[in-house]
């Protein structure tokens, strides 16, 4: 038997890592003799630096750069073995942890770090960059960014503009002069997993800008300021971003990394799985399990579940997911074969997710799985 082991982490609870372990233990105490491959996943967001660099040779470089509200910090990204390939995680520099909750503003958080990030991986020789851009506590369309890579922001009377998403409405011209030439020879690749673009009621600031610090005046004028934007950008680059699925992402930065930097927006798990060969690891497996936290009608719509569903079901291998809930809405599940909880009697949240005692009920419920799997095969 060869089981293959996909399975996001149970945030707040444990890694990927952890899980893949404990699902391993029970596998083996069952069957023994099984080959288990883990593979270690997260969906593009907080997490994918170090799912990524777990599964694939590379190295962690520590560098120096700012936080959202330009303090110094040193942030974390990876180069694979290639050389040339950084994998840059936005939440390194530009996280919404990163900013206490009363100095919250999106007004003001800047994404000049991430561009720092980029910056320095020019300088090491990378010239390819996977992006992930989940858990941003910014609404600056990446002016932050560019910024950082080069970019002048002016306004009509030729002033420099400072940082921040109180910028976007005073933006009256891009001088691109002092921009990194080298930025002419890199490809960027963004992990996104929304589709909202860059401004209106389903845009960046009304979606996302509330849980970034914003209150409702905050909010109209940071939408104004993107509408504003995304006119300077197509009347300056040419470049019509605005409406583009995932333009909003991160408080526009997947529109502002298409506008400058030519960016390609993909699934972030379709980039995870691409990167560790996941279709290699399917042949002749027996079985796939994945799974996350909580299961339902979102895991089924570009997330972990999503993606290691839609390829285990082309290769044709059965799938069984683990959740630490499971939503009522969930009467069919399609590419899934069968849903389990890893519950097992009436717990609070904060019970469900002491450490302890979800290593306890994951190996319990994979070894009750499996035992299930052992009897039918017995029986046939």
């Amino acid at each position: 038997m060869k089981v293959v082991l996909a399975i996001d982490s149970f945030k707040g609870c444990a890694s990927s890592q952890e899980l893949s372990a404990w699902i391993e233990e029970g596998i083996k105490e069952v069957y023994q003799e099984a080959s288990v491959t883990s593979c270690y996943i997260a969906d593009g967001g907080e997490g994918m630096l170090e799912a990524l660099m777990q599964n694939v040779q590379g190295k962690i470089v520590t560098c120096n750069v700012h936080d959202p509200l330009m303090n110094p910090i040193s942030a974390q990204y990876g180069i694979l073995r290639d050389g040339t390939t950084a994998v840059i995680e936005m939440a390194q520099a530009g996280g919404l942890p990163l900013v206490p909750k009363e100095k919250r503003n999106p007004l003001l958080t800047t994404t000049f770090g991430v561009g720092e990030m980029v910056k320095d991986a020019i300088a090491k020789g990378c010239r390819k960059f996977i992006v992930g851009i989940g858990g941003s506590a910014t609404n600056d369309a990446a002016l932050g960014m560019m910024q950082a890579l080069g970019y002048r922001f002016l306004d009509t009377s030729d002033n420099e503009l400072g940082l921040g998403g109180t910028i976007l409405e005073k933006v009256h011209h891009v001088d691109d002069v002092q921009v990194l030439p080298e930025l002419k020879t890199c490809e960027f690749i963004v992990a996104c997993d929304v589709d909202n673009v860059m401004y209106g009621l389903h845009g960046s600031a009304h979606i996302y800008a509330g849980q970034k610090g914003a209150d409702a005046a905050m909010i109209e004028r940071l939408d104004a300021g993107m509408k504003h934007f995304t006119h300077v950008l197509k009347n300056t680059l040419g470049k019509d971003v605005a409406m583009n699925a995932g333009s909003g992402a991160a408080g526009g930065m997947g529109g502002g990394m298409q506008a400058f930097l030519d960016a390609k927006l993909r699934s972030g798990i379709d980039i995870i799985l691409d990167q560790i060969g996941f279709d290699a690891h399917l042949k002749d497996a027996t079985l796939v399990i994945t799974g996350e936290g909580r299961i339902d009608k979102q895991s089924l719509m570009g997330k972990v579940l999503s993606g290691v569903s839609k390829r285990a079901q082309k290769a044709g291998v059965p799938l069984i997911a683990l959740g630490g809930g499971i939503a009522d809405e969930l009467e069919e599940h399609e590419g899934v074969d069968a849903l389990f909880s890893i519950m097992r009697y009436p717990m609070s949240l904060e019970e469900a997710m002491e450490k302890t005692r979800a290593e306890k009920l994951v190996k319990q419920s994979t070894k009750e799985i499996f035992r299930l799997i052992k009897l039918v095969k017995r029986d046939k």
